[in-house]
């Protein structure tokens, strides 16, 4: 038997006027999901236990059957993990995005643009990183280059303040009220500030501004955290696991869990991203001796963040078509007997344009064990006809892996 997690980051979302009142999973042209959501078993899962923030590391923490009340650490330390870094017990992560403010005047009075200054290319992000590095590092902190927009940030002796601001939830808004503030937060908030007098006068932002690109020029510090640990997915489990997927974030998770995480070319975390390349990377780590290969899909989640109804429609059509169609059919011509969970791990809701908190939808599908669940199609509202309501996120790794 081999497990396949098909997890659409973000996918989920609510009725959307522009859409005449469906959800972009209603109005997307999916037959494999559709198939493998009316063939098997369907419900609702609480990826995001009550109380915690729906951040992407503490609901795939919870798909993956850890309770991130226990094991969840900020998602900073699961990314620099993911990139290399040997954390010291006396170290913080700090996430560092590459923001695009805009307006004039002090710097509290700017306005997000956007969190990922127009997903900047991890070649441009790392010329930046690079020179913010020359600038602000020192013996006590560095930065490191990570993907597009997403890097990190590694403090030896770093302040103590966890009252940041997700910059994805303020696109629009001023930033004045979001920043660092008091004593403790004084430090975070002049590097930010002095980050965006040095990034606007960068050369390769000044390039991107004439291209019509949006520059890359601030710091935005957010969600600190300490070294991680996790129990092994395969001590707990008994299946080798691998993790196919984009982003520092999820490929931190797996290798703090002993998954291995293979490169995956033209992987982008964006709606650009090479999903056959996924697809690919999934049916070779199945072929050389994987159980259970966890593939994450960013797109539907960026999207949600642009307020894009019909990028996210697209990035879930893509899913579909280059990911889902060519593992069910490449698995069935091998013979080979597949379960495959089908879910997002939070909403992201093209109207609110962050991460909401509701439970999401998710289908089982067994190849050797067809059965008709009663719902016709995979979305928010069709998956309620099963009836099931799972309280935790756990719950449906052990649904699909039968671990009791």
């Amino acid at each position: 038997m081999k497990y396949i997690v098909m997890l659409g980051d973000g996918m989920a979302d609510h009725p959307v006027p522009a859409l005449g009142g469906k959800t972009p999973l209603q109005c997307a042209f999916k037959p494999n999901m559709d198939y493998i959501a009316s063939h098997g078993e369907v419900g609702l899962v609480n990826t995001v236990p009550e109380g915690m923030v729906p951040e992407s590391d503490t609901a795939n923490l919870s798909v993956m059957g850890y309770d991130p009340r226990v094991y969840s650490k900020g998602r900073s330390p699961l990314e620099a993990a993911s990139m290399g870094i040997k954390m010291r017990d006396d170290e913080t992560a700090i996430r560092a995005n590459l923001v695009t403010l805009g307006g004039k005047g002090e710097y509290a009075g700017l306005v997000m643009v956007d969190h990922s200054s127009g997903e900047i290319s991890t070649e441009e992000a790392r010329v930046l990183i690079e020179a913010l590095q020359e600038k602000f590092g020192n013996e006590y902190r560095a930065f490191h280059t990570g993907v597009s927009y997403r890097h990190c940030l590694i403090w030896r002796d770093c302040p103590e303040f966890t009252d940041f601001s997700r910059p994805h939830d303020i696109i629009g808004k001023r930033i004045g009220e979001y920043l660092p503030y008091g004593e403790n937060g004084a430090v975070f908030l002049r590097l930010m500030s002095e980050s965006y007098e040095f990034l606007s006068e960068h050369p390769l932002n000044k390039k991107r501004v004439s291209e019509g690109k949006r520059p890359a020029n601030s710091l935005w510090l957010w969600s600190p955290g300490k070294k991680p640990s996790l129990p092994s997915f395969y001590e707990r489990t008994g299946l080798k696991a691998s993790v196919v997927c984009a982003v520092d974030l999820i490929k931190g998770i797996g290798f703090c869990a002993g998954m291995n995480v293979p490169k995956v070319p033209g992987a982008t975390g964006a709606l650009n991203t090479d999903y056959a390349a996924k697809r690919d990377a999934a049916l070779a780590e199945l072929e050389n001796g994987a159980d259970l290969v966890y593939i994450h899909v960013e797109a539907p989640d960026e999207c949600g963040h642009q307020g894009n109804p019909a990028d996210k429609i697209k990035s879930i059509e893509n899913i579909d078509k280059y990911i889902l169609g060519g593992l069910t059919e490449t698995l069935r011509a091998r013979g080979e007997r597949f379960r495959i969970l089908l879910m997002p791990d939070h909403p992201t809701p093209v109207e609110v344009r962050t991460h909401t908190r509701e439970a999401v939808p998710y289908a089982i599908y067994d190849s050797g064990a067809e059965k008709r669940s009663g719902a016709d199609t995979y979305d928010e509202f069709s998956v309620r006809t099963g009836g099931v309501v799972l309280p935790e996120g756990g719950d449906v790794m052990d649904r699909l892996i039968k671990v009791k």
